[in-house]
This record gives C-alpha cells, structure tokens and sequence, in this order.
C-alpha cells in the first residue's frame, strides 16, 4: 500500500499552477479518488500552515 509520495506543485509557461501526484500514490487501491481520468476537486489552506487539503468536489458538473 501506497499511503504518501513525493510530488510537486509547478507553474506553467501559461501562468496555470498544477499540482503532479505520482502514479504508485494514484493508482492504489486505497487511494479516495476513483473513477475518470478527471476529478473535479476542491483545495484549500488554513492561513500560517503548510498543507493543502484537498477533497472531491460534490456536485460539480463532470
């Protein structure tokens, strides 16, 4: 099982910002995100900390 991996949060040359998540972490079959090739997903911070929570965003137009 693959519960933690080293990714990377990256600016594009278009000025987008995307995060990578590495394959192993992604196609565990523990991982909370499953189905499509996209997911539309919510991201957010408390202020002061160095974590990004991120959560599957219910509703959203597939």
């Amino acid at each position: 099982m693959v519960s933690e991996g080293k990714g990377r949060l990256f600016r594009r040359k278009d000025g987008k910002y995307l995060v990578y998540l590495p394959k192993d972490l992604v196609e565990d079959s523990m991982f909370p995100f499953k189905g499509s090739d996209t997911i539309f997903v919510k991201v957010s911070f408390e202020l002061g900390d160095s974590k990004l929570m991120i959560e599957k965003w219910v509703g959203a137009e597939e």
